[in-house]
């Protein structure tokens, strides 16, 4: 994996330097868009919502599989208690890439993978994922999840 990251971070690199984001700024995105998906993954595992808010951007939008996307801060927030209300996940992220492509947007891309548990029977299975960040620089400085989607990789049963 650290091989394909770094080959991802070359190839972004040059793309962001197009983009008018200087080397040393990429690598100081990247690095915090990576402690946000780290952040990310430790609120969901701990089906912790007000951590989760925390990385949203106040417009931000989930987009879960199977559901309407949920638009702003409200109807994100009313999504992850339903879900934390539902099951308990419990899932490590791999990161795949990481791209800043403009000085306020970025994406990522993950595969999470791990065990799913139904909280209403208790039964538990394999959950695997692919996801797709976009994030969003806030004014303050700090990279937020402005989009996220994600679909799992599960077959079918």
């Amino acid at each position: 994996m650290k091989s394909l990251l770094k080959t991802t971070i070359a190839a972004a690199s040059a793309i962001a330097l197009t983009a008018g984001v200087s080397l040393a700024q990429y690598e100081s995105d990247q690095d915090q868009i990576l402690q946000v998906l780290a952040q990310y993954e430790t609120a969901l595992n701990a089906s912790n919502t007000p951590a989760v808010m925390q990385l949203y951007a106040k417009d931000g939008v989930f987009m879960p599989q199977h559901s309407q996307s949920h638009v702003g801060h409200e109807a994100v927030q009313a999504a992850y208690n339903y879900v934390f209300e539902t099951i308990t996940l419990n899932v490590e992220f791999e990161i795949t890439e990481v791209h800043v492509i403009s000085p306020e947007w970025a994406f990522a891309r993950t595969n999470s993978a791990g065990k799913v548990t139904i909280n209403a029977t208790g039964d538990s299975g394999p959950e695997a994922n692919q996801e797709l960040f976009i994030f969003c620089k806030q004014s303050e400085g700090d990279w937020k999840i402005a989009r996220y989607a994600f679909s799992t990789t599960n077959p079918p049963k």
